[in-house]
């Protein structure tokens, strides 16, 4: 244990946790309490049942999103289950708060008791599926995190065609929207276009494959995703994998991430810590880009992509130069859904948010692509463009 995560504990245990609940109004006196609560609210709780769209103005439902997680795919963590995942979740919508002024409330769903009794993962999905439905007439969104692939895109599929409130799962598009918008000014450093760049993605999970499909949207033709087994290609029988191969590896090439490097202009790791080399960042094409963001640990280490000839790397910490991080996406995305009664966040908007935010880098370098994390600048900016 290092220094910092010894000030972690000392900080959440002091704390007893980052999320409070405070009302929005004193309650002082008699007053106060007959318009908060018995009797007012009834008139309240009267004029929504006869028209539910007024929850919007009325109640906390038009200002606050849902942080929802099962625990499943922790940061690099992996399975930890619900408790474990909530410390992530309180520090995500403590980010929501800070960073666009958005009430989040995270909710743990314990699907313990589904293994016990050995039930399917369609079960589990099933189950996540409905207490998500069920929970959902409170918030205004609902942000799905750290639920594993592949269950996760049928989740999130299902709930976005049940609801009527915007639905995002982070890993998957927060992810793909700062990875966009990093690359669009890193290609301005390197004088490349993404229609011609060659692109390897490592890991095929939530965040490779929708990273994957929104390089593609925005003009992406050269792709090859890889996951543990190597390059994917229509051999595989994951339904997702077998949808990454209709668009991507048009080569055919064949084989693992050395393979896959060769002539390479770009490298995405999204998948685990220390998986290249200098030698294997070498095999790729002159004036590489290399966005390593496993956490806490990169795919390469920038001192050793640089010794292998990367021009432009990225890592998803903040101790080095762009920090490719969700947080410079989710906070804006939702605040603009909320702002502007955005029923479902499409890919247009998430084309549009990493437009935004590639944009307040005025003059790229190699060593800045993306905006910090703590520019106050970025969330009105993604905000604006989700309507």
């Amino acid at each position: 244990m290092n220094k910092n995560d010894r000030k972690a504990i000392a900080l959440h245990k002091k704390l007893g946790g980052k999320m409070r609940t405070i009302p929005a109004v004193p309650v002082r006196n008699r007053a106060d309490l007959a318009l908060v609560y018995t009797p007012g609210v009834a008139a309240v709780s009267s004029l929504i049942a006869k028209d539910p769209r007024k929850a919007r103005e009325y109640t906390m439902k038009g200002r606050t999103v849902a942080v929802i997680s099962d625990g499943s795919a922790v940061l690099g963590l992996g399975n930890i289950g619900a408790l474990g995942a909530l410390p992530v979740m309180e520090g995500k919508c403590a980010l929501f708060k800070t960073f666009a002024d958005v009430d989040a409330i995270p909710l743990v769903l314990d699907t313990a008791p589904l293994k016990l009794r050995s039930a399917s993962t369609q079960d589990e999905i099933d189950y996540i599926v409905q207490t998500v439905l069920a929970v959902a007439p409170a918030f205004g969104g609902i942000n799905l995190e750290d639920i594993g692939a592949p269950k996760c895109f049928d989740i999130e599929r299902r709930v976005i065609e049940a609801l009527d409130i915007p639905v995002m799962h982070d890993d998957q598009h927060g992810t793909a929207v700062v990875v966009l918008a990093g690359l669009i000014n890193a290609l301005k450093v390197v004088r490349k276009r993404i229609e011609s760049a060659q692109i390897v993605i490592s890991g095929a999970g939530a965040a490779g494959f929708a990273t994957a499909q929104l390089l593609r949207a925005a003009g992406a033709r050269h792709i090859i995703v890889l996951d543990r087994k190597g390059i994917i290609d229509s051999s595989r029988s994951e339904p997702h994998k077998k949808e990454l191969a209709k668009f991507t590896n048009r080569k055919k090439k064949r084989g693992g991430l050395r393979e896959a490097l060769a002539g390479a202009d770009i490298l995405l790791g999204v998948s685990g810590p220390e998986l290249a080399s200098a030698a294997d960042i070498k095999l790729m094409a002159k004036e590489s880009i290399v966005f390593a963001m496993a956490n806490p640990t990169p795919e390469i280490m920038p001192d050793e992509a640089k010794k292998g000839g990367a021009r432009v790397i990225g890592t998803g910490r903040s101790d080095f130069p762009n920090q490719i991080n969700n947080s410079l996406a989710f906070p804006g995305i939702f605040r603009g859904a909320l702002d502007h009664h955005v029923r479902k966040i499409t890919t247009k908007h998430k084309l549009a948010a990493a437009r935004a935010i590639a944009s307040l880098v005025a003059k790229p370098t190699s060593t800045r692509v993306i905006p910090d994390m703590f520019d106050k600048r970025v969330a009105p900016a993604v905000a604006k463009v989700i309507r």
